[in-house]
């Protein structure tokens, strides 16, 4: 496999090929049921729900949007669209024919997808649950890892694993291993043997070592993930009144030319003999929003809103797309004192959801 084209990080739920998100009142469920033909490049299929770039950059997606277009959501569950499979992980396949560069930018967006579901749980109050049916490996479970609680069917088949030594062991770096022993408290003895064990853990096994939350009779499991994520989002009122309903994320406003890349607050020079990139951020031509009311009315056209989701699509092009370039170089043009108002009206708004949920974006992609 080569990196023959350009790869693009927007996405929308009309256009995923892997995921579902399926939301009813307090309780979401992302269902992953991956397309095998639907890989990112050609030469290989995405069998047994592993996954590549593309699928994660549709999961990366899902929890933006769960987290602006359903603030209302309480518990979200993450459960498998096939049968006797949850996550085979990382297509190897796929990583076989990458380029180097291809799999550093393919860990570091892995990793940070997870980071992203952990950071919904803890600042916008979406608690997790991976709900986990046959084979669940590799990055599968490092997928399931990031839910704040994990159900395992107690069917006599369904395992988790880390096979970190037995077999290829290419992503020991996305953090697998460090949220076992770091988040769950596994011991460090039972983790060493853990990734060794290539056929899994299974059933009472698999508690006793904390390895999963609980396990349920197969004949039961759906009714009591069901119960279980109402009982989360019970057990997590929203703060406050209840939210507006979630605003719309429309689609980025972007050009991709030769050596620039133009977005309507964002803008990239590329230069790729200097190895550097200089990207100028335009500030807002309008007065702020200043209250929850207005500032809701204003939804994805919010300049502050607008130009974090613009700049972590640019970073995140320059990352993949532009390996070469080892410097940026970030300018502003503009009004200081009205950037500085707009600043000024979301801090004094921060209780409201959407004011928070902007502030945390920035947060995320200056990171």
């Amino acid at each position: 496999m080569t990196d023959p084209k350009p790869i693009d990080f927007q996405t929308d739920p009309t256009r995923y090929r892997h995921w579902r998100i399926e939301a009813e009142g307090p309780v979401a469920s992302l269902v992953m049921d991956v397309d095998e033909t639907g890989g990112l490049f050609e030469g290989y299929e995405l069998k047994l729900n592993s996954y590549d770039l593309g699928v994660d950059i549709e999961l990366a997606d899902c929890t933006q949007r769960l987290r602006f277009e359903h603030p209302e959501v309480r518990a979200v569950v993450i459960r498998s669209g096939k049968d006797r499979v949850f996550c085979a992980g990382a297509n190897i396949r796929m990583l076989a024919g990458a380029s180097h560069a291809h799999k550093v930018n393919f860990c570091k967006f892995t990793n940070e997808t997870r980071s992203a579901v952990e950071d919904a749980s803890e600042q916008s109050g979406q608690r997790y649950i991976a709900a986990i049916k046959g084979a669940c490996a590799g990055g599968g479970y490092e997928l399931a890892l990031a839910a704040d609680h994990i159900m395992l069917t107690d069917d006599g088949s369904s395992t988790v694993a880390l096979p970190e030594v037995p077999l290829l062991a290419v992503l020991p770096g996305t953090g697998g291993l460090t949220r076992v022993t770091d988040k769950r408290k596994v011991r460090r003895d039972r983790a060493d043997v853990f990734c060794t064990v290539e056929e899994g853990i299974k059933g009472r096994r698999a508690v006793d070592w904390r390895l999963v939350d609980e396990i349920v009779p197969n004949a039961s499991f759906d009714e009591r993930v069901a119960a279980r994520a109402r009982e989360s989002a019970d057990a997590n009122p929203l703060d406050g009144p209840a939210p507006h309903t979630g605003i719309r994320l429309i689609p980025l406003a972007r050009t991709i030319e030769a050596d620039t890349v133009r977005y309507s607050t964002v803008a990239v020079a590329i230069d790729r003999d200097g190895r550097r990139a200089e990207i100028t951020i335009t500030g807002p031509d309008t007065e702020p929003a200043t209250t929850p009311e207005a500032i809701h009315d204003q939804g994805a056209a919010n300049w502050l809103l607008t130009a974090a989701r613009e700049l972590d699509d640019a970073l995140l092009h320059l990352r993949a797309n532009e390996p070469e370039i080892g410097t940026l170089v970030f300018k502003s043009v503009g009004d200081p004192a009205r950037v500085a108002a707009h600043e000024a009206a979301l801090l004094d708004n921060r209780d409201f959801w959407l004011a928070k949920e902007t502030l945390l974006l920035w947060k995320r992609v200056l990171k």
